[in-house]
């Protein structure tokens, strides 16, 4: 069975047959997607983690750098282009959360301050905790 593609901006029509060349041009879309990042990378990055996430922000002509602090909650989508993490910090009282992209452009860099063994997977119990009763549920590992 073969199947045609029309890749967006010139229309170039690709045939492939079977599963394992439409594999590889999932696999070559994805690398070509990363920006030069890789899965190593990102390695460190788990729940559980305390992490600075620089990113660049750009204000009409100006643009800075901002960093948000929190604890990784959720990895989400695998490693791949579409690789998320959501961080959680509590900011005047208020618990805020954002989804921060892997491979995105804006991120400049993620920085982990502290790492911490969890058992589970997805921390959104957290979501429900006090600061202390987070300190408790999080063994920090010393490194």
């Amino acid at each position: 069975m073969s199947y045609a593609t029309v890749l967006p901006g010139n229309i170039v029509s690709l045939i492939y047959s079977g599963l394992s060349n439409g594999m590889d041009l999932i696999q070559t879309f994805n690398a070509s997607h990363s920006n030069g990042k890789t899965a190593v990378d990102f390695a460190t990055l788990k729940p559980g983690a305390t992490v600075k996430v620089h990113q660049k922000i750009k204000e009409g002509d100006k643009s800075r750098i901002q960093v948000f602090e929190g604890i990784i909650i959720a990895r989400k989508h695998g490693s791949g282009p579409s690789a998320t993490i959501t961080v959680r910090k509590i900011a005047h009282g208020i618990g805020v959360e954002r989804i921060f992209p892997l491979h995105s452009p804006t991120v400049v860099k993620f920085e982990i301050t502290k790492s911490s063994k969890v058992r589970r997977a997805k921390l959104y119990y957290l979501r429900t905790k006090t600061a202390r009763e987070t300190r408790k549920k999080t063994k920090l590992i010393v490194q």
